[in-house]
């Protein structure tokens, strides 16, 4: 066949090639070509079978040791605690502490105070003794007064005039230190106080309020929240569920949505992922206004008990006081004693009628169901404080009923400010009522 090529082939270079492809030394090549890529692909497949059964025989080794059972078994019970191991690990870190801490924190030992005027004399004595700020009697008893009748307060006045120390203080004092929030100007909801659940994480990002708010439904003690220039931002958003939970007669009922579904291994108090807000935890706001800050609205203003700090206070000495470590249900029967013992008079009723008919018939402002019964708690935890039932009546006239004129056409309510004086003067007597004056001159001075 090959002569037959080659005779045919009239082309000697296709001879050649021909000739040196077929030649004997190239069989030899091709033959040692062949033969090194079977060995190459040999030891490749060795390679990967050892690398197989070398995997197979550490799992057996390190299922044996932990669960002496057969390989196969458990390899069965590793996937199976892979797919497991993310929902039985808890997503909130510092509700599940805690929990830990749940009998530690039930069994705290309380002291006991005798009246409310005790309580305000001993947290005026430790401020000054122990923390170097001084409050006027009259302060300290509107503070706690405040306290007896809102879970709401909002403390405004001067900068520097102790407002936010004035809330830290009182926590200290009852020896559970106050929880500080200082408020973003862009919060606008409810998670941007209590936190968020993030699904990329597949953790909650808890906030120290919310770690707080959890800890006191274990807890019987006073627990003292301060929303640090709460106006910042607007408090009818990210505080708008407390304020309309805080509004439910029943405190059972109060319950703030945490996440909206609900895991196994979830803490102890959270019940359906929603949590209880304590009933033995107060919210205390500082607010200042100036070009920064939002008004407060109405809807705020009525729920809430408003303290004005304007003066400062002088220096003064007091023996060394050390602080009261008050129960909730301590404090809650001392509140309730007052209510019974010290009653707004008759006489003082018929004078806060006049003067609410005066103010619907001159700016179509009233006092209101809920206003009504506010002013009757707070002068009963006044006096119960060691006030006078006057001085009671003229602080909460002029912080809820007299702020609403700052809503009125300014014209009008500046021209009526002397008629309305001597309006109070007659219905209260020239001597009372020094507070709700000073508030009008001062608004007849601003409008």
């Amino acid at each position: 066949m090959l002569n037959n090529f080659l005779e045919i082939s009239d082309n000697p270079v296709i001879v050649a090639i021909w000739l040196a492809l077929s030649s004997q030394t190239a069989i030899i090549v091709y033959l040692i070509i062949f033969l090194f890529s079977v060995l190459v692909l040999f030891i490749v497949v060795i390679s990967a079978r050892s690398k197989d059964e070398l995997g197979k025989d550490e799992l057996e080794i390190i299922s044996s040791d932990l669960s002496g059972l057969p390989q196969v078994e458990s390899e069965k019970k590793s996937k199976s605690e892979k797919k497991e191991k993310r929902p039985r690990e808890s997503r909130f870190y510092l509700l599940t502490e805690t929990d830990r801490r749940a009998e530690e924190i039930k069994n705290a030992t309380y002291d006991r105070a005798e009246s409310l005027e005790e309580i305000c004399e001993k947290f005026r004595g430790f401020c000054a003794s122990r923390l170097k700020l001084y409050y006027s009697i009259s302060d300290i008893r509107r503070f706690i007064s405040g306290m007896a009748t809102s879970h709401v307060l909002i403390m405004q006045g001067m900068s520097g005039t102790g407002k936010t120390s004035l809330a830290y203080a009182f926590g200290e004092f009852l020896k559970n230190p106050s929880t500080i929030v200082p408020i973003q100007p862009m919060w606008k909801e409810r998670t941007d106080i209590i936190g968020y659940y993030n699904e990329f994480t597949k953790k909650f990002n808890e906030t120290i309020l919310l770690q707080k708010m959890y800890e006191a439904n274990y807890s019987d003690g006073i627990y003292v929240t301060v929303l640090d220039e709460m106006n910042i931002a607007r408090i009818e958003y990210y505080f708008a569920e407390f304020l309309s939970l805080l509004e439910i007669p029943n405190a059972d009922s109060r319950k703030i949505e945490v996440v909206t579904d609900e895991w196994e291994n979830d803490p102890k108090l959270l019940d359906e992922g929603q949590l209880k807000l304590p009933t033995n935890m107060w919210f205390i706001g500082t607010a200042n206004n100036d070009d920064s800050t939002f008004a407060i609205s109405d809807k705020v203003y009525d729920r809430a008990m408003i303290m004005c700090l304007d003066k400062k206070s002088e220096v003064f000495y007091t023996e060394d006081q050390d602080g009261m470590r008050i129960s909730f249900a301590n404090f809650t029967e001392l509140v309730n004693r007052g209510k019974k013992e010290y009653r707004i008079t008759k006489r003082s009723e018929r004078r806060i009628k006049e003067l609410d008919e005066y103010m619907i018939n001159r700016y179509h402002i009233t006092f209101g169901n809920r206003i009504m019964k506010q002013m009757k708690e707070y002068v009963s935890a006044y006096m119960a404080c060691g006030g006078k039932e006057e001085e009671g009546i003229d602080d909460i006239v002029s912080k809820k009923i007299m702020r609403k004129l700052e809503t009125q056409n300014p014209v009008y309510i500046r021209n009526s400010i002397d008629e309305l004086c001597e309006n109070i003067d007659r219905i209260f007597g020239e001597d009372n009522m020094n507070l709700t004056k000073e508030y009008l001159r001062r608004l007849e001075r601003t409008l």
